[in-house]
């Protein structure tokens, strides 16, 4: 199973980015699939997360209401609109894939199994 990021950039505060997570050797069906992010100097921490249903999506206080998980029909990739970017959002953002994650584990990094290499966001002010 391989996950594969994309779609960072360098954007100004304000500005809109959707990355891309794309999976391959299985599909995100009945597996949680998460966002995280480390930013320079700190701990990566948990953005937005599909649980293995796929049908409420769970986010961080500090990106809730700008950014959207969303996933296509296929379940073969998983989305990340970020809208009203804002300069503490610059980090490497990770998709994971967690086939056994359970509902109260969806921001908990252990809990993922697999990752994708990241994508660079940079938000400037």
């Amino acid at each position: 199973v391989q996950l594969q990021a994309s779609g960072g950039g360098l954007v100004q505060a304000g500005d809109s980015l959707r990355l891309s997570c794309t999976v391959s050797g299985r599909t995100f069906r009945s597996a949680a699939v998460a966002w995280f992010r480390q930013a320079p100097g700190r701990d990566r921490d948990f953005v937005a997360a599909f649980s293995r249903t796929g049908s409420y999506p769970s986010y961080a206080d500090s990106v809730k209401g700008r950014f959207t998980i969303s996933r296509d029909n296929a379940w073969i990739t998983v989305y990340l609109q970020m809208n009203n970017l804002r300069p503490e959002d610059t980090a490497i953002y990770y998709c994971a894939l967690g086939p056994s994650v359970i509902s109260s584990s969806l921001a908990s990094q252990s809990a993922y199994y697999y990752w994708g290499q990241g994508t660079l966001v940079t938000v400037s002010s």
